[in-house]
């Protein structure tokens, strides 16, 4: 049996009150309809079609290939909306799970359990459905004397004794693709708002005496849907503390989940400490046994075993077992720091390899460079590699000793074994197990305080 997903998208999303399309708002680094897309695509659906409208090139460009699209000019209504996917889907047999792009909490086991109830229990259609004692605004499920559901009854529709109901549609639904586009055809714009209601077709089944189910799911959470910045940030602490969870049932310490950010794309191996207000960004990879003090971010970048980070911020850089990193440094894009490496407070690294066991251990620069296993870069040492037009590139060999306060004019090259006394500026090559000076002579002029 197939299963396709028709995503509903084609809402301008007013109340985000933003530039930016309502689905493609991230929560915890994603995107929250790249959320619903991943979370569908692991129940086994083999054919995504999301409904655009306003914003459509936005949301075109942001899931590329992973969907098919089909344009709802003119929003009337959710029924209306599913009805555009026809194009794609008229003709398919299996399930098909109708879900909204602002719906990011909802898990991949709870779409897997949905799903998988629907196609066992034969109904030709399941909703998505929850408990909660505040269901206002939600559309509530009416079941029979039996408990088997009738209807959908949406807010502005419901009596007083309807509204009374505490268990909700989520919104999300699973359908017998086949019937879904027979019925959709049938359904009226009869009600408070003038639209076309997808939830309309439950009724229609149950008039055709077909069997209509309810999947509830126990987090009520889940079925948030975001309408507005509020909505999102209850949605992105909700998601993140989930992905916290996980993590340290996974063996690693956070010490405080509500103040630490983790993207849903990081890993983290066993026994690594994470300290309060740490953001974990993108695509980073951290090791086992590494220490994130507080204060540190680090975005799309792979962090080794047995690590330190102290207060520090890492960005797009690779970093071997054993470093150490801070506190106050920063590495920017292309940093490559191998084991045992020291780099210390108020240090800057860009586009630079520093080879096992180097040291720059405080304020100092290293851009566009190349230092040697076991260099030790003295305090406040500068590569100095932009002409105010093009970079340059320094490479200190090996077992060298860079004094405080020098500074590389690049390009140049610190053959290995070599010294570079403090206060120097070094613009030719200095050769192997060489001295190089590069500094003016003192010159004393003695009584000049009593001039």
């Amino acid at each position: 049996m197939t299963r396709q997903a028709v995503i509903l998208a084609a809402g301008k999303g007013t109340r985000m009150k933003s530039k930016l399309h309502k689905v493609l708002h991230p929560v915890c680094g994603k995107p929250m309809v790249q959320h619903v897309i991943d979370n569908i695509k692991k129940a086994d659906v083999t054919e995504i079609v999301t409904i655009v409208g306003y914003g459509a090139e936005d949301v075109k460009a942001a899931l590329k290939e992973q969907s098919l699209f089909s344009m709802q000019a003119e929003q009337l209504g959710t029924a209306h909306a599913v009805q555009m996917a026809a194009e794609h889907l008229q003709n398919k047999q299996g399930t098909t799970i109708v879900i909204c792009g602002d719906t990011p909490l909802i898990s991949e086991e709870t779409i897997a359990g949905f799903i998988a109830h629907h196609e066992t229990t034969g109904a030709k259609a399941t909703i998505l459905s929850a408990k909660t004692n505040t269901p206002f605004g939600y559309g509530r499920i009416i079941r029979d004397e039996h408990g088997a559901v009738e209807r959908i009854v949406e807010e502005k529709d419901a009596t007083i004794e309807e509204k009374l109901v505490n268990e909700v549609s989520s919104g999300t639904f699973c359908f017998d693709n086949a019937l879904l586009f027979e019925l959709l055809q049938q359904v009226d714009n009869n009600n408070a708002q003038g639209e076309y209601y997808l939830p309309d077709v439950i009724k229609l089944l149950r008039e055709k005496g077909e069997l209509v189910e309810a999947y509830v799911t126990e987090d009520f959470s889940e079925t948030l849907g975001i309408n507005d910045r509020y909505n999102l940030s209850i949605a992105e602490q909700t998601l993140r503390l989930r992905i916290n969870k996980q993590h340290m049932m996974n063996g690693v310490t956070i010490v405080d989940p509500l103040t630490t950010y983790i993207d849903t794309e990081v890993t983290i191996g066993n026994d690594t400490v994470i300290e309060p207000g740490v953001m974990l960004k993108g695509n980073t990879q951290i090791g086992s046994d590494v220490v994130i003090t507080s204060g540190s971010t680090i975005t799309d970048s792979e962090i080794g075993n047995g690590v330190t980070v102290k207060h520090s911020v890492i960005s797009e850089s690779k970093v071997d077992d054993g470093t150490t990193i801070g506190p106050f440094a920063q590495l920017r894009p292309g940093s490559i720091l191998g084991k045992e490496v020291k780099v210390g407070n108020f240090v800057e690294v860009k586009k630079a390899r520093l080879e096992d066991e180097a040291k720059v251990s405080h304020l100092s620069y290293i851009g566009d460079a190349e230092i040697g296993a076991r260099t030790n870069v003295g305090c406040g040492a500068i590569t100095v590699n932009y002409d105010g037009k093009n970079k340059f590139k320094t490479v200190v060999g090996k077992d060298a000793f860079i004094g405080c306060n020098s500074n590389l004019v690049a390009p140049v090259t610190v053959g290995d074994g070599s010294f570079v006394a403090a206060g120097s500026t070094i613009t030719d090559d200095v050769p192997e197990k060489s001295l190089a000076l590069g500094r003016a002579r003192q010159t004393n002029k003695e009584g000049y305080y009593n001039k």
